[in-house]
């Protein structure tokens, strides 16, 4: 993979771990798209910080469950930036319901942006790679709960450990054509999504009851993963979840 002019996807970019990646990414030399569902405004302050590095950015608006915006998202960055070296999965999301409560809406709604707006975002990316003759990049922004349960977000679960089989099968079929495919899989991270549980005291004290390092990772920290995954000091690794969870997953007791 060429490394003097690269170009990084990041879906999910406009907040949290995303905009950490894009605005990393950034900093390590790539041009940046800068994917949304939503907030056109919070995306195009991550574009702005991005241009200031002295590096192209721009703002793609796309909802990746759905397959044509997925496959859109990839070539509307083509069509901009001329090509596509490294494809981060971070869009995601949960919604918490009991099992016996989970709405059929509810489930194909987090498996859809979960698990197949990723199948379909690195299959139009590893398309665009193999066109290109030049390898790539994909890397996947799981969960510890590709692993760990977490009762009452059964769907999402099902999506993360979906999405490290998912890894783990295609990285075979793409090592072929120099690309590789690994997760990131965090653990608790200060973002919007954990809001409630960081304003909470009662909340956090249990938490960071659970976490060996007593402390809330930092999304920059899980963007640092990333960087090296893409990076060429990475190229002989492919296939594996790479956890940032502050040792969470050894106190569960997971092997």
């Amino acid at each position: 993979m060429s490394r003097t002019e690269w170009v990084a996807v990041v879906t999910g970019a406009s907040s949290g771990i995303g905009r950490a990646i894009a605005m990393r990414l950034g900093q390590d030399g790539a041009h940046v798209c800068v994917n949304y569902h939503r907030d056109a405004r919070a995306a195009d302050d991550v574009r702005r910080e991005i241009e200031r590095m002295g590096r192209r950015a721009i703002t793609v608006g796309a909802d990746i469950s759905r397959v044509d915006e997925a496959r859109g998202l990839i070539a509307e960055t083509v069509r901009q930036l001329g090509r596509v070296d490294v494809l981060v999965n971070n869009a995601g999301i949960e919604i918490k319901h009991p099992f016996l409560e989970t709405t059929e809406a509810d489930y194909d709604r987090v498996l859809a942006v979960n698990l197949k707006g990723a199948y379909f975002c690195a299959q139009a990316a590893a398309q665009q790679m193999i066109r290109q003759g030049e390898g790539g990049r994909i890397v996947n922004i799981s969960s510890i709960h590709e692993d760990l349960p977490m009762p009452a977000h059964a769907p999402y679960c099902a999506s993360k450990g979906g999405l490290r089989m998912f890894m783990r099968t295609i990285c075979l079929e793409l090592a072929p054509h120099g690309i590789t495919v690994n997760n990131v899989a965090p653990g608790a991270i200060a973002t919007p999504i954990n809001r409630e549980t960081l304003h909470n005291p009662q909340l956090l004290a249990r938490l960071l009851a659970e976490i060996p390092l007593r402390r809330v990772g930092r999304p920059e920290e899980v963007a640092a993963v990333v960087s090296f995954l893409v990076s060429p000091e990475a190229a002989y690794i492919t296939g594996s979840t790479y956890v940032i969870d502050g040792g969470m997953l050894r106190n569960a007791g997971e092997l």
